[in-house]
C-alpha cells in the first residue's frame, strides 16, 4: 500500500537527493533514505514501489527545487554585459545547491541504465531548454534559440566544474568566462 502524506513523500525524496549527492546511485537504497530523512526504517518502501519509482521521483524534484523563486527578469538586459550578469547569477544560484546538482549528474549516469528515469529526465530537460528558449525570445534578449542552447551547454558544464572540481578556475575566471561565453555566443551588439 502507497502512502499519500505528500509532504513526508516530498522530504523523502528530498533525503533522496542528498543520498545521491553523497553515496552515488548505489549507495541510494531505502534504508539510507530513511537515515537521511530521519524516519522509521521502512517508511521509504512504503512511499515509493521500488528503487526506480525513487529515482524517477528524485529527478522530477530536483529540477523543481533548481527553478528559480521569481523567474522576472531585471529591466534593462538588452547589453551584453547585464545579460552577463544575469548569467553569473543563473550560475551561483543553481551551485548554490550544490547537492541537488550533484544528484542530478548522478541522476543522468543513472539514467542510460533506466529507462524510465531517462524519459522523466529527457522530457523535464526538454521542457526547461524550450522553457529557457520561449522566455529568452519573448524577453527581446539578444540572440537566438541556438544561442540559448549554446549557454545552456556552455553554463552547464562550467557549474558541474565549480561543483566538482572547484579549484580549476578562480571565482574571477569562472566570472569571466561567462562573460565571454555570453559575448561569443550571442555576438556583436
Amino acid at each position: 500500500m502507497v502512502r499519500r502524506n505528500d509532504q513526508r513523500r516530498a522530504a523523502l525524496v528530498d533525503a533522496a537527493i542528498e543520498v545521491l549527492a553523497r553515496e552515488g546511485a548505489r549507495g541510494l537504497t531505502f534504508r539510507a533514505v530513511d537515515g537521511e530523512a530521519g524516519v522509521p526504517a521502512g517508511t521509504a518502501s512504503n512511499y515509493f514501489a521500488n528503487r526506480d519509482e525513487l529515482f524517477t521521483q528524485a529527478g522530477a524534484r530536483v529540477y523543481e527545487r533548481l527553478q528559480p523563486e521569481d523567474d522576472s527578469l531585471p529591466p534593462g538586459l538588452g547589453d551584453r554585459e547585464s545579460y552577463a550578469q544575469l548569467m553569473r547569477e543563473l550560475v551561483s544560484r543553481i551551485a548554490a545547491f550544490r547537492t541537488g546538482y550533484l544528484a542530478l549528474l548522478e541522476l543522468r549516469l543513472e539514467a542510460t541504465r533506466r529507462p524510465e528515469l531517462r524519459k522523466v529526465l529527457t522530457e523535464r530537460v526538454r521542457a526547461d531548454v524550450e522553457g529557457n528558449v520561449a522566455y529568452h525570445v519573448a524577453s527581446g534578449l539578444p540572440g537566438d534559440a541556438t544561442a540559448v542552447k549554446l549557454l545552456i551547454l556552455a553554463l552547464n558544464w562550467l557549474i558541474v566544474e565549480q561543483l566538482t572540481l572547484p579549484d580549476v578556475f578562480s571565482e574571477a575566471e569562472r566570472e569571466h568566462l561567462i562573460s565571454e561565453a555570453v559575448e561569443r555566443i550571442i555576438g556583436p551588439e
